[in-house]
């Protein structure tokens, strides 16, 4: 089996992890990032600046923001759902960010209020607002396989925003299975052809594991080239705008097979089982992560509450 020397692992955690929770207070939230940070990853999305209203639980965006200034050697960012996003993000000290465009018109319109074409054409401003800022502007194309309302999508249409991304200044792409529908093949024949058309700009992956296929496809993608994943401590998380849709693949998870696999990632896996009881001390009810249920690899589970 042929793999690269190293992945680089995206913690989504505080953001993709928490919008679909109750509102987690601030105290706990920081002891939830202090932990992350301690696991040795290299990139942690934080939080979300999104209308409070649509997500109550990343209303303290800006009170979490101000605090990051005690973390040191973390590249932070944060997801925008708009311009307007964008600009409070920097403004409050988060210049790089994340920008998402669903590439099914139907989940378009339920998660940012306006169709696919529409959304894709503010990537520019937003790519400037960040660039002015000295940050840099990943867009993420959430149902790149699948929409919960439109069905599969097509791949033209996912191509299409790729090559708008790569027009108006995005720095990075990111392919998002929105639901947890997507096998391994379908995940490599995507990632194939955007690569294609979007030669030498980074390329990610975003898996739920809504139907167990998450981390199968996160081996493929990274068969097949990709080696930037996003994970979220204890399997947290899903989509507030797309029905059915449930946890992240499970940074722990992705970390332990990455690691036995001989993959290095520069994060130490019993520091992500104590990020995932501070995770599960925040939320107040069980993660769905099956490593952090099993204690690791040999310890009992008990040694990291």
């Amino acid at each position: 089996m042929e793999l690269p020397d190293r992945v680089d692992v995206r913690e989504v955690g505080m953001r993709d992890g928490l919008q679909l929770e109750e509102p987690v207070p601030l105290a706990a939230k920081l002891e939830m990032l202090e932990a992350l940070v301690a696991t040795g990853v290299g990139r942690i999305e934080v939080t979300s600046f999104v209308s409070p209203k649509a997500v109550p639980a990343l209303a303290d965006a800006d009170q979490l923001a101000a605090q990051l200034h005690r973390f040191d050697g973390v590249h932070f960012s944060a997801l925008v759902a708009n311009l307007r996003g964008a600009q409070r993000a920097v403004d409050a000290g988060i210049p790089h960010l994340e920008y998402v465009v669903s590439a099914a018109d139907s989940h378009s319109r339920a998660n940012a209020g306006r169709p696919t074409a529409e959304a894709a054409e503010a990537i520019g401003a937003i790519a400037e607002v960040s660039h002015a800022a000295g940050g840099t502007l990943e867009v993420i194309i959430a149902t790149a396989w699948d929409c919960p309302f439109d069905g599969r999508t097509d791949p033209s249409r996912v191509l299409d925003v790729v090559r708008s991304a790569v027009a108006q200044g995005a720095d990075q792409l990111c392919l998002g299975d929105t639901i947890g529908t997507v096998t391994p093949r379908r995940t490599v024949d995507l990632l194939d052809a955007v690569a294609a058309a979007a030669p030498g700009l980074p390329l990610g992956a975003h898996f739920h594991d809504t139907r167990g296929t998450g981390q199968a496809n996160a081996l493929a993608a990274v068969q097949a080239g990709v080696t930037q994943l996003d994970a979220s401590v204890g399997g947290l998380g899903g989509c507030p705008f797309a029905p059915g849709a449930s946890g992240n693949i499970a940074t722990e998870e992705l970390v332990y097979w990455l690691t036995d696999s001989g993959v290095e990632t520069g994060i130490d896996l019993d520091a992500v089982l104590v990020a995932a009881a501070a995770t599960e001390r925040a939320v107040e009810h069980p993660l769905p992560s099956s490593l952090f249920r099993a204690g690791g690899v040999s310890r009992p589970r008990g040694e990291f509450s």
